[in-house]
């Protein structure tokens, strides 16, 4: 049984491995830290102010701490007969982003540009809700909508506090 060989040109993607760069770019890698990055807290790379500062943040955070928000009525769609055509009740709102940044530690302010909520033409997190018949209602489901979107991002961003015996194994490495 023999073996061909297949002789390319031009390198295939598909058959490079995963860690090599494609053709005609270059790969960084990063650097280890002066220990040899190989042991070091998730957390190590945070500055401990800004994480103790979130982590207080988040424990005094709740759906009031939040604005008000730009809210504009229209009309819902689907069941619900003559009253869907003649009432406005869906509720969209909109958060400038600069209003969300003075209320989230900076920890969290890149973040807030990579939600599904935010909309990059008017730089503002938009949120709407129509699932309820009264604007009240859906103008809080936008607001609860928006609060778990932050807690989510809070929880991406920031890692959690480490046990202390954890902490002192990692030094003691």
């Amino acid at each position: 049984m023999a073996i061909a060989s297949i002789r390319l040109s031009r390198p295939s993607p598909t058959l490079l491995p995963l860690w090599l760069p494609l053709p005609g770019t270059t790969a960084t890698v990063p650097q280890r830290a002066a220990n040899g990055g190989r042991y070091s807290a998730f957390d190590s790379g945070f500055d401990p102010d800004e994480l103790k500062a979130a982590r207080q943040w988040r424990q005094s955070f709740t759906q009031d701490a939040l604005p008000k928000g730009n809210t504009t009525y229209s009309r819902s769609s689907g069941p619900g007969g003559q009253h869907v055509n003649k009432t406005e009740t869906k509720a969209m709102t909109s958060w400038a982003v600069g209003e969300l940044s003075g209320i989230v530690p900076s920890l969290l302010r890149p973040g807030l540009r990579t939600s599904r909520y935010y909309t990059k033409a008017t730089d503002s997190f938009t949120i709407q809700a129509q699932e309820q018949r009264s604007r009240t209602a859906n103008t809080e489901a936008n607001r609860a909508k928006l609060y778990e979107e932050i807690v989510a991002l809070y929880e991406a961003a920031v890692p959690g506090e480490s046990r202390p015996e954890t902490a002192t194994k990692y030094k003691a490495v």
